[in-house]
C-alpha cells in the first residue's frame, strides 16, 4: 500500500507541479507529499523531480516513468470500475474530441453503437484537428493520432498507426519519385499548417534512426482531408495515414515512395485528465475504442 500511495502521489505533484498544490487536493501536509516523493526516489534509486525553490519539474527519467504509473494507474480503475460497476448504469454527458479526418472516420461512426449499448450516456463530439485542452475546455477523452507530447494526462494506445508518404502518378511523372528523404526539398511537400495538430514533421528512418524532417512547402492547410485531396490533384507529395490513402493506394490512385525509410509505427491514443474516479461513461467508452481497433477485421478498407 506505501508502494501505491507513492505512485498516486508521484502522479499527482506531476500533474499539478506543485508539491503544495498536490498535498492540498488529497488533505495532507506537503511535508508528508515530499517524504512520499523521497522514499519513491530513494528506493528506484534515481531523481525524478528537479527541486528548486520555485518550482518543481520532471527529470528525463521522471518523464518516462510517469508514462507507466499513469498506465498502471488507469489499469487499476478498469479493474475497480468492472468490479464496483455491477448493475450500474452509465450516464451523463460524455464529451469526445478526435481529429477532423480520423473522427469522421474512425469515432462518428462508433458514436451511435456506443449511444445504443448505453442509453442514459448524452454524446457531444468535438471533431477539430486543432489540439484541444481537454482539462480547460472540459473534455472527457480525447483521440489522438501521432507522437504525443510529454504531459501529464493519461493515455492509453489504442492501435498502431502507419504513415506513408504518398504522391499521385501524375506528380511522380512529372517530378520523379524522391530516391532519399533529404531530396523531398527539392518537391512541392503538402504540410499541416503550424495551428494544426501534427507540429514535429514528417519522420522517417535514417540510418537506424527516427527523423522528423521539418518540410516547408507552397502549400499547406490545417485540414487534413484538403491535404489528401491536393495530393490526389497532383499538386504534391503528402504525408498521411494508411486508414486515409489504403484504398487510393489499392486502386492506383495514390504511389506511396520511400518506403525503405519509412519510421515505425506510432499510435492512436484515448487522452483523458486522470484516470482517479473516472465515471463509468468514460471508462466504457475507451473500453470500447480499444475493443473495436483491436480487432483487425476492423482496419481492413471498404472497397470503393
Amino acid at each position: 500500500m506505501d508502494k501505491f500511495k507513492q505512485l498516486e502521489s508521484f502522479v499527482s505533484v506531476a500533474a499539478r507541479g506543485s508539491l503544495t498544490a498536490a498535498a492540498q487536493a488529497e488533505g495532507v501536509a506537503p511535508a508528508v507529499m515530499g517524504r512520499r516523493i523521497d522514499a519513491l526516489e530513494e528506493r528506484l534509486g534515481v531523481k525524478l523531480f528537479v527541486r528548486t525553490t520555485r518550482r518543481i519539474s520532471l527529470t528525463h527519467e521522471g518523464s518516462a516513468f510517469l508514462e507507466s504509473c499513469q498506465r498502471l494507474l488507469a489499469d487499476l480503475a478498469s479493474a475497480e470500475s468492472g468490479v464496483s460497476a455491477g448493475g450500474v448504469r452509465a450516464s451523463g454527458h460524455l464529451r469526445v474530441t478526435a481529429p477532423a479526418g480520423f473522427g469522421r472516420r474512425h469515432v462518428a461512426p462508433l458514436v451511435p453503437r456506443y449511444l445504443a449499448a448505453h442509453p442514459e450516456v448524452k454524446v457531444s463530439l468535438n471533431l477539430s484537428d486543432r489540439v484541444v485542452d481537454i482539462v480547460h475546455e472540459g473534455v472527457d477523452c480525447a483521440v489522438r493520432v501521432g507522437d504525443l507530447p510529454d504531459s501529464s494526462l493519461v493515455s492509453v494506445r489504442l492501435a498502431d498507426n502507419r504513415r506513408l508518404c504518398v504522391a499521385s502518378p501524375a506528380y511522380l511523372e512529372r517530378m520523379g519519385a524522391p530516391a532519399h528523404p533529404d531530396e523531398l526539398a527539392r518537391h512541392e511537400c503538402l504540410t499541416l499548417s503550424s495551428d494544426a495538430s501534427q507540429t514535429r514533421g514528417w519522420a522517417f528512418s535514417i540510418d537506424g534512426a527516427v527523423t522528423h524532417l521539418r518540410l516547408n512547402g507552397r502549400l499547406d492547410c490545417s485540414d487534413g482531408q484538403v491535404l489528401h485531396d491536393w495530393c490526389l490533384a497532383g499538386l504534391g507529395l503528402a504525408w498521411r495515414s494508411t486508414w486515409e490513402v489504403q484504398n487510393d493506394l489499392r486502386h492506383g490512385r495514390l504511389v506511396s515512395v520511400l518506403d525503405d525509410f519509412a519510421a515505425p509505427p506510432n499510435g492512436v491514443y484515448a487522452v483523458f485528465p486522470h484516470a482517479k474516479h473516472m465515471p463509468l461513461r468514460v471508462r466504457l467508452w475507451i473500453d470500447f475504442l480499444k475493443q473495436t481497433y483491436s480487432d483487425e477485421h476492423y482496419w481492413r478498407p471498404p472497397e470503393s
